[in-house]
Parts: structure tokens; sequence; C-alpha cells
């Protein structure tokens, strides 16, 4: 385990100074207060020096949506989606994976997005964007609703409205309000897209320093319908009306949503950049290895991205992977399955953020619920199948027939008291008469498996909905505050906010609802049915 927080220092322009890099490069422990110091940095450059640079900022802020991935994602969300787990004994056991949460790790994945997304960002506005480049402007806020997402979706309430508005104390929006800020920041966007694709239709002014779409802003314009659907399916326990309003709204939209592999959202690797997923798992000498909750699944369903996914374990089965919070002192868990770095997550391999496949499978929910625009529900489901097999580069022969393969159980080679038997009884086809609750862990069970390897949505979506039904962990170290059938809920806030900004966050806590630890549900995840 390395740490890579300043790896986004070291890629990008060198024009990109006065906007991002600069701001980066400060790089000082501490928490949103110091967003108003880098905001206000004397060396920054004029009004119009950043205008007419501020293109060169978003290569930069789109691969920050992925800084400090270990320690800010890797090692928490991944695991807990049921995708990763480590044969590394780090800090003696004492780690994330067993629910004794690092605040030295988990600080990355709050403090990170506000120093290298939302401090640039907010650069780009004061150098006019937002009215003399609204195309740019769309682009920047895009990406930072789909930062500033994962920071809420992990922590709950956070500073977001009023960022950079003071150096003593920079409150805190409940999670209601981040969202309502959201969908009107990507109203914006998509305005702001829409007419000037109407304007210069083909033009792409972003070009290659746009590391997702280059320059294109046709593919945008989905990008932003597309999250839009993402972020509302999200709240439809807490506040199903707008869950509702904002689907419909996007289902609907101009410009259409992601539909083919061809639209799919993915950072490309610029510079010394390297594949997150290649550095921990080869790089970092095999820190990153498969769960035996996926590999259950794979395995179970006999399903055709396997070997996309996966290298195949040296004992048990190609699939067996570890079981989360396992004792890895008790062998060579280096020798069960891991990530497929080989030909899939190379060392220049894109890093994905949203796929169409997701999209079909969001509309399907959708559909389930009787929402306007959304279509027929098998026919999405068996859609997003398709397209994700299709995006992998694998044939789909007869799985979507498959009505009798299911999880299969999970036997550990080094150490039988890991075994588990099988917790789902879910298959692969489609059944029209299955109640609502079966449709849908159907639907997030598939998405869950062609959405890999993000974790940071897979673990949302488990929360929200209970889907797919993972293996709980064997090492509970919380000290009581997470339960280990529900699982954990959430990361607690970094010291950091205590020592700086404690007034803010200790009213943050009280709008949470329930104390500052990994067992208190956010917002959205509601403690009730689906339906």
């Amino acid at each position: 385990m390395k740490n890579n927080s300043i790896a986004i220092l070291k890629q990008g322009k060198n024009s990109f100074a006065g906007i991002s890099i600069l701001m980066a490069s400060l790089m000082l422990p501490g928490c949103t207060k110091n967003f108003e110091k880098y905001n206000t940095n004397p060396s920054a450059l004029t009004v119009e020096q950043s205008r007419s640079i501020a293109s060169t900022a978003i290569g930069p802020l789109e691969q920050a949506i992925y800084s400090n991935y270990q320690i800010a994602q890797n090692l928490s969300a991944d695991a807990y989606a049921g995708y990763m787990m480590s044969p590394t004994d780090f800090r003696g056991g004492n780690n994330n994976l067993k629910y004794a949460l690092v605040d030295g790790w988990n600080v990355t994945g709050f403090n990170d997005q506000y120093k290298l997304v939302m401090a640039p960002v907010s650069k780009i506005a004061q150098a006019g964007a937002r009215t003399l480049n609204p195309d740019l402007w769309a682009v920047a806020l895009l990406i930072q609703v789909e930062a500033m997402d994962r920071v809420t979706d992990r922590f709950g309430p956070i500073p977001y409205t009023k960022a950079g508005t003071s150096l003593i104390s920079i409150p805190y929006d409940d999670q209601a309000t981040v969202y309502q800020t959201f969908f009107k920041q990507i109203d914006t966007a998509a305005t702001n897209l829409q007419t000037y694709i109407a304007a210069n239709p083909g033009k792409a002014p972003i070009g290659t320093g746009d590391l997702i779409y280059n320059g294109v802003y046709t593919q945008w314009l989905k990008f932003a319908n597309s999250l839009r659907l993402r972020l509302a399916m999200r709240i439809v326990k807490a506040d199903p009306a707008t869950a509702k309003t904002q689907a419909e709204k996007a289902m609907s939209a101009p410009g259409g949503l992601l539909a083919a592999p061809g639209d799919d959202a993915a950072v490309a690797q610029s510079g010394s950049r390297v594949n997150d997923l290649y550095t921990v798992t080869i790089a970092y000498g095999g820190d990153n290895h498969l769960n035996a909750a996926i590999g259950s699944y794979l395995g179970g369903f006999n399903d055709p991205r396997g070997p996309i996914y996966v290298t195949p374990a040296t004992k048990g089965t190609p699939y067996t992977g570890i079981r989360l919070g396992a004792d890895v002192t008790k062998g060579d868990y280096k020798s069960l399955a891991s990530y497929n770095c080989l030909t899939t997550f190379t060392q220049k391999a894109p890093q994905l953020i949203m796929t169409a496949a997701e999209m079909w499978f969001l509309k399907a929910e959708a559909a389930v619920r009787g929402w306007t625009g959304a279509g027929v529900a098998k026919d999405n489901y068996e859609k997003g199948i398709n397209i994700s097999m299709e995006q992998w580069g694998v044939a789909i022969g007869d799985y979507l027939n498959d009505a009798t393969s299911k999880q299969a159980a999970y036997v550990d080679p080094l150490n039988a008291a890991n075994n588990a038997d099988p917790i789902s009884t879910i298959t692969v086809k489609w059944d029209e008469a299955a109640a609502n609750e079966v449709k849908l862990e159907r639907i997030i069970t598939q998405k869950w498996l062609a959405i890999f390897p993000d974790g940071q949505e897979a673990w949302a979506d488990y929360r929200r909905t209970g889907y797919p039904k993972l293996y709980p962990n064997l090492s509970n170290l919380s000290g009581g505050t997470i339960d280990t059938k529900i699982q954990i809920r959430r990361i607690p806030y970094p010291s950091t906010e205590y020592n700086t900004n404690s007034a803010a966050v200790n009213d943050a806590v009280k709008v949470l609802g329930g104390p500052d630890n990994g067992g208190t549900r956010l917002w959205w995840d509601v403690n009730k049915g689906n339906f």
C-alpha cells in the first residue's frame, strides 16, 4: 500500500497551474475551511488569463474523481459492495475491512474532492465561465456533481452550498439540500449544453483536454441526463415524489441517456497516471483481490464476464475470492482469485465512471415502479445484460434464459471456518409473475454484476435496496457501532473536521440523525421496504 495523493500533480498541462494544479499542489492537511484559502491564493492568474486556459482544467478535474483511490474507495466502498477483499493484513488486522475504521484513510475520501475538484471549479466560476463559457461551465458542473455525490454518499451531510464562503466555519447542508442542489446544477449543465449544441453543431472546444469524451458535448448531455437518473433513483425511498419527477425528466430529456457501450463515461489515463485498479492489484504487490461475494455469483451463474473480470484462483474454484474480514494471516490468500489486470484493468485502461448498462437497469427499476417513459421492465433488464456483455466483448449465449443457476456456496480452501452457504436464490431469467421485490433483487443483482468494478455506486445500491445479498463481515471490530447483519452504512467524518470545523460538524451530526459512526444510516438509506 502506498499513498498516491500527489499522483494528480504528476500529469496535466502546465498551463493549468493558475486554476487547478496550483490548488492541488497545496495539499495541506485540513478540511473544508481551507477551501477559501485555495480560492484566494495571491498567485492566482487574472480573470482574463484564467478564462483563456480554463479548458485545460477539465482533464485534471476528471482524474481527481479517483484521487487517493486505494484509501478513499478501494479499502472501503469496493469491499463493502462485495467486490474486493485484500490478502494484506493492514495495521495488524485493525482496519476498514474489519470495521475498525481508520481515520487516516477515510479523511482522503472527504478532503480531496474539496481541494482537487470544488476549489478549481470555483476558480473557473471566478474566471467568468458561467456567462462567458457556459459550455465549459456545464462540463465543470457535471464533474463536480459526480465527484461530490461520492463524498455525500460516503459521509452524509456535507459542506456544499456554502463551501468556500468563510475562513471560520463552513456550515454543512443536509443531504436533501445537497441532492436538490445537484439536480439544479444538472439543470444548468443540460440547458447550457443543449444551447451550445444547437448553435455550434459538431464543435468540440475542449477537445483532447477532456479525458472522458474528448469534448463531444452530445455525449456530455447524455451523461447529464444519466447522472440525473442515477441520483433520482438513489433518493426513491427518502423522497419518492422528487425521485419520480427527476427520473421521468431524465428519461424524456433531449439528448437521451447513455445507451450503448460507446456512450460509457471513463477517464483515460494521461501522462504518467496509471489505472488505480492496476496500481493496487499489481504495483502494490497484490493488495486488491476478489471478494467472495462476487466470486460466488460469477461462478454460480457461469457468467461469461467472469474471465474478463477475474484472474483465476490457483486454489479452490477459479472464482474463489476472500470473505470480507477474513483472517488473511491463515494461509496464502494471494493464491485466491484477483482482478484481471493482465488484459482488462491494465496500466492504461480507462477508469469507468458510468456505463450504458447501468442506465438500462435503472430504467428497468423505473418500469417496475410504474414511472412514465421507463418502457417495459423485462426489455430493459435484458437490454442491460446484453449491453454489459457487449461492453466487455463476450458472447451472451443462453444466459438470459437460465432459470436454474444461482449463487454458489462459498468454500474457503485455506480455512473452512469461513465457508458459507448461498444466501440468494435469485436466477437470471426474468419472471414477469414475480413480486416486485423479487424483480428488484434480480435487477440489482445483474446491475451489480454489470457495473463492476465501481464499488462506490454498488455500495450505495446495496444500502438503498439490500441487494445483492452479501455475506456479512467475518470480523466486526466496530465495538458494537455497526450491526454485522445490517452491515456498514457510512464512513465517519474525519478528525480534521472536528479539529478545524467543530461547530459545523457537530451540527451536521445532529442532522445526520444518529451518532457519527459506521452504523448510522444516511438520509436516503431509509429502513423500510423497497415498495
